[in-house]
Order: C-alpha cells, then structure tokens, then sequence
C-alpha cells in the first residue's frame, strides 16, 4: 500500500549525477561572473538550442518571450536526466526510484524557496502555472472572506487571468470588483488607488509588471497602503519574476506571489503560490486526492500538512525539476546583470522604434520591464506580425489577454516585442529593419 509523506520530511541531499554527466541544474559556465560585468550575448545564446534554426530562411528572433520564454540547455538537460534516469512517482513508495524523484522534486521546491526568499519551502505550492494559483486563491481564501457588499481590487493593467477568477468568486458571493485606473502613459492612477482602497476592501490582487506594456507597479507603497487597512496583497508575478533584479516576498511583503515556470525559461505546466504560511494554513483545500490527504475514511478525511495540502495528486515532477534547473540558470547568470542587460535592450528598441514612420508606442511608464507595445497608422497588428514572421522575426500580436486596458486606449490590439537574456542589439535591428518593411509593403 503506498504512503504519503509529508513534504517536510524529505531530506533534500545533492542528487549525484550518473557517470559523465552533469547535476541537474548546473550551466555550462564554470563560475558565475561578477555582477556588475555585461552577459556574453554569443555565449547566452548559445544555451538556447532553439535559437539556432531557420524560419523562412532567416535566423530566429524571438521577440515573445512574454508568452513564454525559450529554454536552456541545462534546463533541458534537467527534464531529460530525470525522465530518463529517476521518474517515478513522489511521497508514494519506499523504492531508489521513488526516493531520488522525491529528493529531486523537493529539491525544486527548496530552489524556489531560495529564489524569492520565503521563510519555509511550507509556503511554497506547486500548481500549473500562475492562473492556476490565482484561481487557488480566488476560490480557497476569497470565497470564504468575501460577502455582499465587500469589494476585491484590481486594476485596469491585469492580465484575464487576475480579473476572471474574482469575478467568479463576487458573482458567487455577492461581492463587488472593482478596477484601479491608468494614466495614458500607462502608469497606474496612484491618487485613484489611494482613494478606492476603503473598509469595504477585503483582497487586493495586482500584477507585478503588466504584460501588455511591461509597466512595473510601485507595489511596495501599494501593499503598505493596504496593509494599513489590514487588507491582504496578491501580487501576480508572471512578468516579473525573470526580469526584475529581485524578488524577495519577505521584503516586499505581500501575502500572496504567483508566477510560472515558462516565463522564466522553464517548462510549461508548472508554477509556483507563495503563501504566507499563516494565511495557508487557515485555508482549505481546493482540489481533493493525493497527496493532499492524511488519512481517509468514508465519514471524514484528515489533511495532509502544507504545502502537500493544496496539490492533490500525481504532480508535474519533471516541470518542477525544470523549474528547479531554471533558477539555476538564472542565479549563474545573475540577476542584476540580466535585468540591467534587458534595461539596456529596452532603452535601444525605444530609441530605435522612433524611426519607424507612424509607428506609436502604447505605454511609456517610466518604469518599465522589457516589453514594448506598438501600432502602426493603417497596419493591423495581426499584418505586422505575419510580415515580421516572414522575415524571421516572432512578435506577439492581439489584445494579449488584458481586454479591457486595449478598450481603454480604444484599441482592439497592438504588436508587443518582449525581450529576455538571449536578444541583443542585433535583434533590435532586425526588428527594426522588419518594422521598415512592414511600411513598404502597406505605404
């Protein structure tokens, strides 16, 4: 009969690679370099398999990464050690195999725990990705705080998946949600928060960084506002999370964080909810099965102990060893230096982007991630996209799940280039260079 145990009890020993390779995670540069020193762009790339094949002939320039980003070697590598040399199932058996695919899954976890600098790895929960995290939220935490009258607040910058699940759990509840506005340069209205957080506000739930113009929110000041009125902060941290120097939920001080692996050159399929593990323990189960049971019978079931609490069944093990490996990655590279190497990508493309005739930038915060929106006077955006795709060149195009900000600049799309540790200056020219023949071809 198989058994489940607790998350807490596994003791997370280096896993030892088999003869001649590497240990899961690990980069092929030796040592990291010094964190105020440029990434070797050639040397990056080059982690990227992906980035080395033709389409329509011309090298790749991927430009999407914020739907999802490409993955390295090492993170490959990861996934593949593991389903080919340790895969079986996790907490279940007594078995080597089921023991080293703990170890590696736990492993993961205390990376991750590591990697945001949260108190314990009991305030981290695999789920599938950041909307599954925010929906574990919506429905375990707010459908239980909230009643007719109470209000969530968001803001006009989020992403669907941080505006559905609350309208859901109002619906249900009687509940009202309510949405911050932005300024035209795509900054959030901070009088307007100030004035709308009110004793009827129960949740707070924020993006990060917005994925449609790469806007990063003051979210500091936010959730000390919010705090002041002992109303809890999630933050949704899909965009941030591989961009920012540093995410650390201890000093931010959030109650909740939510991010997935594929934005940060993981897999997909898996992510992570920070909780506060005061708040966690208090909440009930979303989903039962599994792991997330202490014991059953017909009557009643006793539940397991956090995190195992909110993962119900088989997990996605080898994501959460890619995830693991991905943190790797990023650590080795350095943050800092991959965030001030965006920075620098993001300040060319604009400047550069000025060139093209009739092009208009769609959000110019003063603080901003690596993520530019744009139309083109007489060019729909789905037609820049194909002509980019022509020449090599993969950009995102459409309302990018964030429908009502596109219905406040009264646009039904725009083209949107985000970039990551792997592009450099000669991808902006290229993009550049395609942006031009978007023009030439529709005058």
């Amino acid at each position: 009969m198989s058994r489940a145990v607790p998350a807490q009890s596994i003791q997370t020993r280096p896993i030892e690679a088999q003869a001649g390779e590497t240990r899961t995670g690990e980069t092929r540069t030796d040592e990291a370099q010094a964190p105020d020193s440029p990434l070797d762009e050639a040397q990056v790339r080059a982690d990227f398999p992906i980035l080395g094949r033709l389409v329509n002939g011309r090298r790749l320039v991927y430009l999407d990464s914020a739907a999802s980003s490409q993955r390295p070697r090492p993170v490959l590598q990861a996934v593949e050690r593991y389903e080919s040399t340790m895969h079986s199932n996790v907490h279940r058996g007594v078995h080597s195999l089921s023991q080293w695919a703990t170890e590696a899954y736990e492993q993961a976890r205390e990376r991750v725990r590591r990697f945001i600098n949260a108190r314990s790895v009991r305030e981290i929960v695999f789920v599938r990705g950041t909307t599954e995290a925010i929906n574990l939220v919506a429905h375990s935490y707010a459908r239980a705080e909230l009643g007719p009258g109470d209000e969530v607040l968001i803001t006009l910058l989020e992403h669907h998946s941080n505006i559905v699940p609350w309208q859901i759990v109002c619906a249900a509840t009687g509940a009202r949600l309510r949405a911050v506005p932005v300024l035209a340069n795509g900054e959030l209205d901070l009088a307007a928060y100030h004035s709308m957080l009110s004793d009827r506000t129960r949740l707070v739930a924020l993006a990060h960084v917005s994925n449609a113009l790469g806007t990063v929110l003051p979210v500091q000041e936010l959730i000390r506002a919010a705090h002041a009125r002992a109303v809890p902060v999630l933050l949704d941290g899909a965009q941030a999370i591989a961009h920012l120097p540093v995410v650390d939920v201890q000093a931010l001080d959030c109650d909740f964080y939510a991010f997935s692996a594929h934005k940060m050159y993981g897999p997909t399929g898996i992510g992570v909810l920070y909780g506060r593990e005061s708040l966690l323990a208090a909440m009930p189960p979303w989903q039962g099965g599994g792991d997330m049971i202490r014991s059953v019978s017909i009557e009643e079931t006793t539940y397991n102990e956090l995190p195992a609490k909110f993962e119900a069944g088989t997990p996605n093990i080898s994501g959460a060893v890619g995830l693991g490996a991905a943190v790797d990655y990023l650590e080795r590279l350095g943050r800092e230096r991959v965030a001030a190497h965006e920075q620098r990508l993001l300040e060319l493309a604009t400047s550069r982007l000025a060139s093209v005739p009739h092009l208009h930038l769609v959000g110019t915060a003063a603080h901003r991630a690596a993520v530019i929106s744009f139309t083109i006077d007489g060019v729909h955006p789905h037609d820049i996209g194909t002509v980019l795709d022509s020449e090599g060149i993969a950009v995102r195009t459409g309302h990018h799940c964030a429908m009502p900000l596109m219905q406040f600049y009264g646009l039904p799309a725009t083209a949107r280039a985000s970039f990551a540790v792997y592009n450099g200056a000669d991808d902006v020219e290229r993009l550049v260079a395609g942006l031009q023949r978007v023009r030439e071809l529709f005058g």
